[in-house]
Formats: structure tokens, sequence, C-alpha cells
């Protein structure tokens, strides 16, 4: 007794807690890729779906083979529901060579389990002696005439109960409720074909359409007398499609498929979504005098397409070399070997676009040995400037450090110049920090980030045989390597200057929140970088853009935002709150630095150098406050803030030149 009371608890929790486990009762597809993915359906035999064309195809062209496509859930019904269906499907049937061969039918059967039956006019279900294995409910469209059988003709629909001889039958036509007459349909035309099957209480209806057409009023089929509870001997079902072929073959295709427990919940199937009935190249037609014309123009063009094709050949891999480039030789990649290491610029290889062009992943082979590259495509118009910008790209091509984004060299081609670079496998750093969908980074892993980045900057300022400044410092700018490890890139808007020369410029590029407020007076310099990277290390510890307009006023602006949270005594609140484990003092540091490299006058911030001093704590934060001057003010606030002993000087441009394409992985993001 207490064991069927606990039984009976499970029972209710099972149904009346967890609906969600019950199995589905309503479904619809407009194609079959979906359910691939999902795997909602059963395939075996030779049953698949259509790769790129998303049509469910039971069977092809070859002899004796059984196709099953079954939803892969069983459908129940409770005591207290009536047993009832309605289905939707949408097929097409095409001939396999000269005669026509057998056809499909829509399944409602008691198991999976179909041993024993035969490959030939029985739909892959039944078999001479009927159906063995299992009990079924089956709506053929047949289109081939079996005498044994007692087909009516090679073009019929019919109801079969545990045989694949009919309970009833018609020729396949339709009711035109515009025309207010029956009119035929060809099963066999390639053309889809909408089928409607519905069962309530124990009448069963069949109708038939074209593809544009509405239901029709009138069913093709009607039985009255079929009790699906005593076929199936349960109140259990699956449903699906069967087909077969014998020694006559056809292609059979399930386009759409809707069903439901009731006609009432039938969802409607999208004609404009459905996929084209693939037509296949081995189907033997008949020769005619169109066919012999069309092989003759073929045959008259062939020398045209060959001559074609050696043009083509001979113009796909052409570059531009000029003399001035033999210089740069080692650097240089073949436009051929970037060719195939892309697989043709396959969109299978595509890996983003950015402001100034688009990049796809290769493999290039190299002494034997395989290496992965990032290959971006920029165009440019003109030869102007060509010679000193691949100097340049050259030049960057020099730096060395191990947290930055390697550049490997360069290729022209026409219009295009291609930009190849190290391969970086886990994408941009600003991916992990604004796609609440993917894997948030732990606090330790963006605390090395920010060294890596800092330690890059440093070599860029102070190491590198020319000063380098970045001019886009952003998260969207640096990458992660296979180890996370951060690499600083996209060197698109840098410019290079000799050491000891004037390094500021008139230019004011960057983007918005992370620009230097003095970059419309005096130009880039290193100070501006310092800028940037302390709106990064704010960006990346709160897990937010600079700026986000859709946050209220208080909040709208980082460097504002970190600053009143230090008033409130609370700055580790800033934090992204996707943060567990983390050390409130770094996290503090950190903010706290990145306020003092954000400070709005340039002279009170620090240098690279002293940033990865602080950041590796090796020296300690000076003392300032968040009313210190300059803290805590976004460089373009409406309200002009009046600083106390500065001096701002404007410098004229050097005549170095910078770069205006991107190098490395696109900032336009």
């Amino acid at each position: 007794m207490i064991r069927g009371l606990l039984l009976g608890v499970i029972w209710m929790i099972y149904y009346c807690i967890c609906p969600s486990f019950q199995q589905e009762t309503s479904f619809v597809y407009n194609r079959f890729d979906q359910a691939e993915a999902d795997r909602t359906l059963h395939l075996d035999g030779s049953a698949r779906i259509v790769p790129r064309s998303g049509a469910l195809q039971l069977t092809n062209a070859t002899d004796r083979q059984i196709g099953h496509a079954f939803f892969k859930r069983p459908i129940e019904f409770e005591p207290s529901e009536s047993v009832s269906f309605s289905t939707h499907f949408v097929c097409a049937l095409l001939p396999g060579g000269e005669k026509s061969g057998h056809g499909v039918a829509f399944v409602v059967s008691h198991s999976l389990d179909f041993i024993g039956a035969e490959a030939t006019r029985y739909f892959g279900i039944f078999n001479q002696n009927g159906s063995i294995s299992t009990r079924v409910l089956a709506v053929e469209l047949d289109i081939s005439l079996a005498s044994e059988l007692k087909d009516i003709s090679e073009n019929h629909v019919g109801i079969d109960v545990n045989s694949a001889e009919s309970i009833i039958s018609a020729n396949a036509s339709y009711f035109s409720d515009k025309d207010g007459k029956k009119k035929d349909i060809k099963l066999l035309s390639g053309d889809p074909i909408q089928v409607w099957v519905d069962y309530e209480g124990t009448t069963l209806n069949i109708s038939l359409a074209p593809l544009k057409n509405q239901k029709p009023s009138r069913p093709l089929l009607s039985s009255k007398s079929i009790n699906l509870t005593s076929i199936l001997q349960s109140r259990r079902m699956f449903v699906g499609f069967s087909g077969a072929t014998g020694s006559i073959n056809a292609y059979q295709y399930i386009l759409g498929w809707s069903f439901s427990k009731s006609m009432a919940s039938l969802q409607s199937i999208d004609i404009s979504k459905l996929p084209k009935v693939p037509r296949s190249s081995n189907n033997k037609m008949s020769t005619n005098l169109v066919l012999d014309a069309l092989l003759g123009l073929i045959g008259f063009l062939v020398l045209g397409l060959l001559v074609g094709a050696y043009l083509y050949r001979r113009n796909l891999y052409a570059e531009v070399r000029e003399e001035w480039e033999k210089e740069f030789g080692p650097l240089r990649y073949s436009y051929k070997s970037l060719y195939k290491a892309t697989k043709g610029f396959s969109r299978n290889e595509f890996l983003g676009k950015g402001g100034f062009g688009e990049v796809f992943k290769g493999t290039l082979s190299r002494s034997r040995e395989m290496r992965e590259v990032a290959v971006k495509r920029v165009s440019h118009n003109g030869e102007e400037g060509m010679k000193q910008f691949v100097a340049e790209i050259v030049c960057m091509g020099s730096l060395k450090h191990r947290s930055l984004v390697p550049l490997l060299g360069y290729c022209r081609r026409k219009k295009e110049l291609l930009l190849v670079s190290e391969y970086m496998p886990n994408g941009s750093l600003d991916h992990f920090l604004f796609n609440h969908e993917s894997s948030s980074l732990p606090w330790w892993r963006r605390l090395a980030i920010l060294k890596d980045i800092a330690s890059a900057l440093s070599y860029l300022h102070t190491e590198a045989d020319q000063v380098v400044i970045h001019r886009d410092i952003k998260a969207a700018n640096v990458m992660l390597d296979a180890e996370y490890n951060g690499r600083l890139g996209d060197f698109g808007m840098s410019r290079l200057y000799d050491r000891g020369a004037d390094p500021t410029t008139t230019a004011a590029v960057g983007t918005v929140g992370y620009m230097a407020p003095e970059l419309t007076t005096m130009g880039a310099s290193t100070g501006t970088d310092v800028y940037a990277f302390g709106v990064f290390l704010l960006e990346v510890t709160c897990g937010r853009r600079p700026v986000e307009p859709g946050f209220s006023a208080a909040k709208r602006f980082l460097i504002k935002w970190v600053s009143e949270c230090w008033r409130r005594t609370s700055l580790v609140d800033a934090r992204d709150p996707r943060l567990i484990e983390f050390s409130s003092q770094e996290v503090e540091k950190v903010l706290k630095l990145g306020l003092l490299c954000a400070n709005l006058a340039p002279d009170a911030r620090p240098s690279m150098e002293q940033v990865v001093q602080y950041l590796n704590g090796s020296v300690d934060l000076p003392v300032f406050w968040p009313n210190s001057p300059g803290i805590g003010v976004m460089a373009f606030s409406s309200s002009p803030l009046v600083l106390p002993s500065l001096s701002l000087t404007s410098s004229s441009a050097n005549s170095s030149m910078f770069i205006t394409h991107s190098v490395l992985y696109g900032s336009g993001r």
C-alpha cells in the first residue's frame, strides 16, 4: 500500500510539476536543417537530410532501399483525452528512370521496429503477409500498379491498416473550390504536393492540393470506420514517413511537415521557406531535339571555355610588383600561397570584418611546417604613398614583443593589399567582456591580460627602434592567443617617429571614449596612449564600455561612474558583477590606476614604464583622491574643468606618415 501510494505521488509530480518532460504534441518543420541539428528525427536506412537543401530524402535511385524518417518522441494520449491528430506535409516524387517507381507513405505506428519489411512495393513497412513486427495505419501515395494488392491505378491515394492492400483508395486529385470541381493531380510530376491527414473520433480524412493552393473544402478520401486505438492497441504512437524502392526506382522527398494532436492547434507551414525540390543529374530523360541542340551548343562553347579557363588561371594569381619592393622580399608572400591557404578566401574561413577590410583564416605551409595565419584584404586606390606605406608595414613587422600580434608580411595584387599576421584562436577580448552568452574571464586572467598590454605599450614607447604611438587602444584591438594571453593588435591608426623628434600631430583619430582631450589641440603622443590605456583598465575591470547610452545619467560615463563609486567609499562595487573570486585590493588598485592614467591633465599621467611597475607591485601608486584635479572627468564633458599649474602647448606635426590602413584584425568593431 505504501509502495503504491509512493508511485502515485511520483506520477502526479511527473505530470503536474514537470510537463516539459512529457512528449511534444505539436511541431512544424519548414525545412529539416534544424531537425538534424536538434536530432528530433529518427532516420534509418537510406533516409537523410540533403546538405544545404534542407529537404528530407527517403530514397534515391538505388535498387532495394528502405528509408524511414520518424519523429523521435512518441505521441501519447491521457486516458481522459480523445485519440486524434492532424498533419500537413509537402512532398515531391521524382522518377529515377524511364519507368515510374514506388511511392511514399505517411505512417502512424505502434513502434519503430519494422523488421521483416520488404524494400519493394510494400513502402518499407509491410511485406506480402502484411505487417508482422508492428501495427500501423498508413496513408499511401502510390505511383505503381500492383494487381495482387488490388491497386486501382499507378497514381492513387490509399488508406492501409496493417497491410499494403488499401481498405479504401482513390485516384490522385483535389477539389478546386475556385472552379467547383475535382481536378487530377500527378503524384510523379516532381512538383511539390500538399497533403492533409485529419483523424478525429473514427473519421479519417485525406486531402491533396498543389503547392500554392489552400486546403480544399472537400477531402479526397474519407473513412468513418477507423479505430486508431484498436489498430495500435495503445494510446501511444509514432508518426513519420516511409518509402522503399524495388527494381523500379524513384526519388522521394518531404519538404515540410506540421503535426498536432488537434486540427485547431496545427501550425501552418511557411511555403516561402520550403527547400526547392532537388533535381538529380542521374535522371534518365528521353533524348529529344531540344537536348540535342543543347549538347551541340555546349560542344560549340567548349573551346571558348577552355580559352577562358586558361586566361583565368593565368590572371588568378597575378600580382603587382615594383622595383623598390626587392628590399622587402623576405616579407612578401605570393598571392597564390595566400589564395590556397584561405581556400580561395572561402566564406568558411571568414573571421570578421573591420573598418579597413575583411579577415580570413589561412594555413600556410613553409619548410614542411603548417602555420595558421590571419589574412586581411585591404582595398586601395592609386599608388600614391604606397612605397612609404609598405615601408611602414615592414617597420611594424620588425617589432618583436611577446604581447604584440606579430605581422608576418604582405602581398600586393591589383587594387588589393593583403596583410598577413599570426592567427589568434580565441579572438578579441571584447567578445568575452561584452558578449554575455560567452563565458566570462576570471579576475586573475583579466589582470594578466592588463599586464600583457601594459608591457607591450611600454615596449612600443621606450624600447622599439622607433617610438610607436598606437592611437587606438581598446578591448576590441586586444587579441587572445591559444593560452588566453593578451596580444595588442590593429596598428591601423599607429604612427612611428624617431626618438627625440616631435611626435605630435593635429590629426585627431581614435575611438570615442578612449580619446584624450588634448588630441584636438596638441595631437597624438605617448600620453594619449596612456589615457586610452587608463580607460581600457576600467573597461576590463568593470566589464562595460566607456560610454553606455542606455544607462542612467549617473552610470552612463564609465570614468565618472568609477570616480563616484570611489567618493562613496565603495570603489570595488564598480567591478564587473560577473567577477566572483577576486582580490579587493587588486581591483581597487587597477581602478585607481585607470583613473590616474585617464587624468584630464597630460602631465599628471604616468608613463607606461611606471604603469608596468604599478601593476607588478614593484612601486606603490601615488596618493591622490577622487576630488583631485583632473580625476574622474570625461574628455568630452560639457562642463570645462580649469586645472591649475598646467601648461598645454600645441606643436606642429612632423612629416612622419601615419598608417591609413588597418594592419591587424580590423578596428571597426
